[in-house]
């Protein structure tokens, strides 16, 4: 199995990069995680305080759970993926049922902050974006999507995204083995990439 991690910023555009690199194969040899699945259960908090929890801190995050289901999927045995709710800032009661394919592409943006994580990855890409534009890109989503307010993502950005991206996320740009500027001018990383993945299914 070919396990890639693709790391970067809030609203930098990985979901639209892992679907240009999967789109140009066959359904059942890509499989795709999102670290977003793997927010910690935070049923013993009300959720009033959830809504206070960073979670653009890397220990927001189920890494050791995460750990085991990329080498229980290596080790070629199926996980019960967490299913998790942005509105309700928690997991849900439901899995999903996740089997081995040849190829693994997990993403998030704390997906590289972790060293054990890193380990797991053959390949290691950090998307890149211009902080103007991941702005404007995560006003329109946590509003169209996740039911939030303008006044509210804004003070959410100005608290915590931005500070974390800084202290957290933007580093982890010295592991990467490619970086992809999200821009019309991402091809060639995003054809390297497949390229890899080719190689490594034929």
């Amino acid at each position: 199995m070919l396990i890639i991690g693709i790391g970067g910023g809030t609203g930098s555009g990985k979901t639209t990069v892992v679907e240009q690199i999967i789109s140009h194969f066959p359904d059942g040899e890509v499989a795709v995680i999102s670290q977003d699945s793997y927010y910690k259960d935070l049923s013993h908090l009300t959720k009033e305080e959830r809504t206070k929890v960073n979670f653009d801190h890397p220990n927001a995050i189920d890494f050791p759970l995460l750990c085991d289901h990329l080498r229980e999927l290596r080790a070629g045995r199926s996980v019960l993926q967490p299913v998790y709710s942005f509105v309700e800032h928690n997991r849900t009661n439901e899995t999903v049922l996740t089997s081995p394919t040849q190829v693994l592409v997990v993403e998030g943006i704390l997906i590289l902050t972790d060293a054990q994580i890193r380990e797991l990855f053959d390949i290691k890409a950090f998307v890149h974006a211009d902080s103007d534009e991941r702005l404007i890109r995560r006003l329109k989503r946590d509003i169209a999507e996740r039911g939030r307010d303008l006044q509210e993502v804004l003070n959410r950005y100005q608290t915590t995204l931005k500070p974390m991206h800084q202290q957290f996320i933007e580093p982890t740009k010295e592991f990467a083995d490619i970086i992809i500027p999200n821009n019309k001018y991402n091809t060639v990383a995003v054809d390297i990439v497949r390229s890899i993945i080719n190689e490594r299914l034929s």
